[in-house]
C-alpha cells in the first residue's frame, strides 16, 4: 500500500508524522506522502518542518515518508504560482485540494491545479472534460479517495479519468488513525468505484511511479 494524501498536526490531524508514519506502516504502507493543508499563510511554516521529519522517518523506519503539502482552499489565480513556491521549498509531491462535492471550494480550483506544476489533483468531485484532458496531457493524476464524503463521486472521476487516460491514485486522506487503509481495502473502494482489477494493480503502479519520482 502507498498512501499519497495524509494529514498530521501540522494542519488539521490528529497524529503527529512519526505516529502517524508508524501506524501506516504496521497496515503494511510501504511509502508515505506528509501533505498537510496550506496556503499563503503557513506554506512557509509546514515545508521544512515536514522535509525534516520526512528526512528522520525514511531513515529511522521500515517506510519511506514523502514531504508534501495539499493546497486547501487557494484561490485558483494564485494555485500556479504557490505550487512553485512549494517545490522550491523542498516539497516532493504537490496535492491540490479539488472541488469536492461536500465543501465549498472554489469554481476553477480543479482548472488551475491542472495548468500548474502538481502532482495529483485530490478528490476532484464532478470533473469537467476540460479539466480531465488537461490532466492527462500534463501528467497530473486524479484521486480516488477512500475518505468519506469525497468519495462519492469516485464512480464519476473513474469514468473521466478512463475516457481521458487521466493516470489515477488511491489515497487516503487520513485526519485521524482509523482513516489509515490496508491494500485489501484500498481494493474494495477501488472495486467498489467501479474499477477492474486491472485497472486497480494499474493505479497502484501509478502511485509507485510517483514515490519513485518524489525520490531524492
Amino acid at each position: 500500500m502507498i498512501d499519497l494524501h495524509t494529514h498530521s498536526i501540522f494542519s488539521d490531524g490528529e497524529l503527529i508524522p512519526t505516529e502517524l508514519a508508524r501506524r501506516a506502516q504496521v497496515l503494511g504502507c510501504r511509502a508515505i506522502a506528509i501533505t498537510d493543508h496550506a496556503d499563503h499563510s503557513n506554506v512557509d511554516f509546514i515545508i521544512p518542518r515536514i522535509v525534516k521529519v520526512c528526512k528522520m522517518i525514511s531513515s529511522a523506519f521500515s517506510i519511506q515518508a514523502i514531504p508534501g503539502i495539499e493546497l486547501t482552499h487557494v484561490h485558483p489565480d494564485h494555485i500556479f504560482d504557490i505550487s512553485k513556491e512549494a517545490r522550491k521549498m523542498g516539497t516532493a509531491l504537490i496535492v491540490v485540494h479539488g472541488e469536492t462535492i461536500v465543501e465549498p471550494v472554489i469554481p476553477g480550483t480543479n482548472l488551475a491545479a491542472v495548468q500548474s506544476p502538481i502532482d495529483i489533483l485530490a478528490h476532484p468531485g464532478l470533473v469537467s472534460e476540460e479539466v480531465s484532458k488537461i490532466a492527462s496531457e500534463n501528467s497530473i493524476c486524479f484521486e480516488i479517495s477512500a475518505r468519506k464524503g469525497h468519495s462519492l463521486t469516485n464512480g464519476h472521476v473513474l469514468r473521466y479519468a478512463r475516457k481521458f487516460n487521466v493516470n489515477l491514485v488511491l489515497n487516503t486522506d487520513s485526519h485521524a488513525p482509523g482513516d489509515l487503509v490496508d491494500k485489501n481495502m484500498a481494493r474494495k473502494i477501488a472495486a467498489g468505484a467501479g474499477m477492474t482489477g486491472e485497472e486497480i494493480e494499474e493505479m497502484f503502479r501509478n502511485s509507485e511511479s510517483l514515490v519513485r519520482k518524489s525520490s531524492p
